[in-house]
């Protein structure tokens, strides 16, 4: 029960980290392109390499620390961190087939979600 507090509240922190990155990346960026998904993708993939490689790296690395900084924290940064690592690992594991129909399945399954979602949406607001 103590992992999951500690994993919730790191989440709730990587939440708030990429809405004030967000807000940051408008501001100084603009608007036109979605700099502050871009930024929080990227750091979010760096940081989940980093922390995994430490947590298999050093036997003293606690596993409920892996959890919140993994998870938590970069869970509600960002899920690409997740989907891109686990792909990544795939691949160093010789799962080359595992790894391209993770990443063919859920980008374009991501889209087409995304599409029906917004016509299931519209339908919904027009009345049926």
């Amino acid at each position: 029960m103590e992992r999951f507090l500690w994993v919730c509240l790191a989440g709730a922190m990587g939440t708030g980290t990429r809405y004030l990155v967000a807000l940051w990346a408008g501001g100084r960026l603009g608007t036109v392109f979605p700099y502050g998904t871009l930024i929080v993708n990227v750091v979010g993939c760096f940081l989940i390499g980093l922390v995994m490689q430490l947590a298999m790296s050093l036997a003293a690395f606690p596993v409920t620390l892996r959890f919140a900084l993994t998870t938590g924290f970069l869970g509600g940064l960002t899920t690409y961190s997740s989907f891109t690592y686990e792909t990544t690992k795939l691949l160093q594991e010789g799962a080359r087939a595992e790894a391209a129909l993770n990443l063919v399945v859920t980008t374009v399954g991501g889209f087409g979600a995304v599409v029906v979602g917004l016509l299931v949406a519209r339908w919904l607001t027009r009345g049926g």
